[in-house]
């Protein structure tokens, strides 16, 4: 891999069962996902939301009773394991903030956590438990291209994307939980066909890493997929898969490249000026 992030990059989705409040068996499970990763060659790997706690909590207390700061020893861990290498690791965490939880998302790397990012649009009983966040998404310049974060609902929004590819990010690492769904059996799940149309829009590459696992008997779409940045899917779990992994080799600089025809861009075609204006209504 070139500096700046020009060639190619191995991309991991890790769909992991994280068992709700085992923070020692997630850790460890955490743990083993980025040493396959390191073993396989891994550059990028993207693991659930909420991987080290699990999801579904009864209220605040008990996640309370489950959050931890970036400083906490499994990090440094992680860190540890990818001592001798480039290679970043995304991973989901419920988070103390001073007196508040947060919905979290720590990136890592060998140097220890290089940001970390809140969730900005809580889920259904997210919020009885969590703060949102309030600052805008990072995207984290890497030697695997700029990655840029979000977490799960955040996808819902077009906005939340379009900010990280105007910011230039080159992949979207998206932890999720993805709870199970009615949709045609046609079709992709609506998370998924939501992923691709914002890479579509946005030139980018993104990696939604789903979970797999039953919480108090809440299921889970196991729809983890890592999408081109033309919208296409580069890869995906199979349906009902359980715990597994996807993996793709891409080349995230592709995603600096906007044109849509000699004659197009998707960010150079914007009317900005516009889209604040009042629609008139006849």
């Amino acid at each position: 891999m070139t500096a700046g992030g020009t060639g190619v990059a191995r991309v991991r989705c890790d769909q992991l069962a994280p068992v709700l409040g085992d923070l020692e068996g997630n850790g460890r499970s955490v743990l083993a996902a980025v040493e396959r990763a390191v073993e396989d060659r891994v550059d990028v790997l993207v693991l659930p939301e909420l991987a080290t706690t699990g999801y579904v909590f009864r209220d605040a207390d008990e996640a309370a009773a489950l959050a931890v700061t970036a400083d906490d020893p499994l990090f440094a861990r992680v860190a540890g394991a990818l001592t001798g290498t480039d290679n970043v690791v995304v991973v989901g965490f419920c988070e103390r903030d001073g007196r508040v939880l947060r919905n979290s998302v720590a990136v890592v790397d060998r140097t220890g956590v290089r940001t970390v990012y809140r969730k900005t649009h809580l889920w259904d009983r997210e919020t009885l438990v969590f703060t949102p966040g309030d600052a805008a998404p990072p995207v984290v310049d890497t030697a695997h291209g700029r990655i840029g974060v979000l977490v799960c609902y955040d996808m819902e929004f077009p906005e939340m994307p379009r900010m990280l590819a105007l910011a230039g990010a080159d992949l979207i690492a998206v932890p999720t939980n993805w709870p199970v769904g009615d949709h045609p059996e046609r079709d992709r799940v609506a998370e998924v066909i939501a992923a691709q149309a914002a890479a579509r829009t946005n030139g980018v590459f993104i990696a939604c890493c789903d979970r797999a696992g039953t919480e108090r008997g809440q299921d889970w779409n196991e729809a983890s997929v890592i999408v081109d940045q033309f919208g296409w899917v580069a890869a995906e779990t199979d349906p009902g898969a359980g715990a597994t992994a996807i993996t793709v080799d891409v080349f995230p600089a592709l995603a600096r490249d906007k044109s849509t025809s000699p004659h197009n861009d998707w960010i150079g075609d914007r009317r900005p000026e516009l889209y604040d204006r009042k629609v008139p209504t006849a």
